[in-house]
């Protein structure tokens, strides 16, 4: 990565792994009054360390996209832009178009090697400003459509036959049950949880060319990653997410 590429993007690095990867967490405009990022990030940083991985937890979700270079995971911990703001907090600086064009060119970059995204819970409704990030997640939180109720026991159904899924039991687990988040691409599914008598994902993967994603609506504070079976799950995403860039095919 040249020094050009690093310029405002400043990171706390941990773990001896061989695998690099990026954990973006929400602050700034990125922040709300519902989401502790620092803790949830910090939780997040220790199972992705265990996974093998030198960790780099950064919170400039901007610049850390425009400083990716050849991380081998980008994981997404943070909020909406548009949300309420913690409380007590100054009212942020709108990004440039600078700043915007260099976060795009980064993930752009990024998907086209291949790279592994773990985004989690509210990093549904995050980066409204780079379109390719919603794309790639293949599914987003919309305002007036998608709900949540309170937070409380969450009965989680594993389904489908991805790898992530083997040999994973349903589970319950402390935390937000996201509903109605509305998918734009192909998904498989992985877990969902029931309201009101229909199914939402919870959990799902996807391809994007050369690029793997992971998009697990769990994980609104530091007791759900107090789940041993959230934990297992999320090893067995970050495995799957290893294994980059994905091979192709020529269907021709």
């Amino acid at each position: 990565m040249t020094a050009d590429a690093r310029r405002g993007y400043d990171a706390r690095e941990s773990g001896g792994g061989d695998m690099r990867a990026v954990i973006l967490s929400g602050s700034g405009r990125y922040a709300d009054r519902w989401h502790r990022f620092d803790e949830t990030s910090a939780a997040l940083a220790g199972i992705v360390a265990g996974a093998g991985y030198r960790v780099e937890v950064g919170d400039d979700l901007l610049a850390g996209l425009a400083a990716l270079g050849d991380a081998d995971l980008l994981v997404v911990n943070a909020g909406d832009p548009e949300s309420p703001l913690p409380e007590g907090t100054g009212e942020p600086a709108e990004p440039t178009g600078e700043e915007l064009d260099a976060a795009a060119a980064g993930l752009d970059a990024a998907l086209d090697r291949g790279i592994g995204i773990l985004a989690m819970h509210a990093a549904a409704s995050t980066l409204p400003e780079l379109p390719d990030f919603g794309h790639a997640l293949g599914g987003r939180w919309i305002e007036g459509f998608s709900w949540h109720p309170e937070i409380g026991e969450a009965r989680v159904h594993v389904v489908g036959t991805h790898v992530i899924a083997e040999g994973i039991d349903d589970f319950t687990v402390l935390d937000e049950r996201y509903s109605g988040l509305r998918l734009d691409g192909i998904v498989e599914r992985i877990a969902e949880h029931e309201e009101d008598g229909m199914r939402h994902p919870l959990v799902w993967a996807r391809e994007l060319g050369r690029s793997r994603i992971v998009y697990d609506a769990l994980g609104h504070d530091v007791r759900s990653y107090e789940s041993a079976e959230h934990r297992d799950l999320l090893a067995r995403a970050l495995q799957w997410l290893s294994h980059v860039p994905a091979p192709t095919f020529d269907a021709s």
